[in-house]
């Protein structure tokens, strides 16, 4: 069962439960501000039975493209259990945050890893192909390390145009 609601809906009983979540799935990785880029926006929450097993949230980003500044939802924080892996569950999770963006986006943009690309891209996702960028305190500054990391969900886009992210502490995508 996935359920979702805005950070401000959620308790402080879940919010705890799903950092200590996306804490084990990222093997302590996790940073603050990783976890501070997936609050504020809809959290994507999957349980078996009462124990919360799954979690991605969507929050709103600008992202510059062809000369616009575009709404995006943005995902972010997808993880599942590992004792609770290929049962569905990041599937799940997906198909509820889609259905957010489409309805609610011009576009949908992630980071992705590379054990999660099979998954976005049964989900609609593409792999941005063109430049990528982030609007930095110092001005506009390619961020070429992450070439093959972001993926969008859009119809009308040129995946070889440039995208540039909005700045924020931590990782930028």
């Amino acid at each position: 069962m996935v359920r979702t609601g805005h950070t401000a809906e959620l308790d402080a009983a879940t919010l705890v439960a799903a950092r200590a979540l996306l804490d084990e799935v990222f093997a302590g990785e996790l940073t603050d501000a990783d976890w501070e880029h997936g609050l504020g926006g809809v959290h994507a929450l999957a349980y078996e039975g009462e124990e919360l097993v799954g979690h991605a949230s969507l929050i709103q980003r600008r992202l510059l493209y062809d000369g616009r500044a575009l709404r995006t939802g943005y995902v972010e924080g997808v993880g599942v259990s590992p004792r609770h892996r290929r049962r569905g569950h990041a599937g799940a999770l997906m198909t509820a945050l889609g259905q957010v963006i489409r309805s609610a986006y011009e576009l949908g943009a992630l980071g992705a890893t590379d054990e999660a690309i099979p998954l976005y891209e049964r989900h609609g996702w593409r792999a941005w192909e063109g430049p990528l960028s982030a609007l930095t305190p110092q001005g506009i500054t390619p961020t070429p390390d992450e070439q093959g990391a972001v993926y969008v969900l859009a119809e009308d886009v040129d995946l070889t145009l440039e995208l540039t992210a909005d700045w924020r502490d931590g990782d930028v995508w």
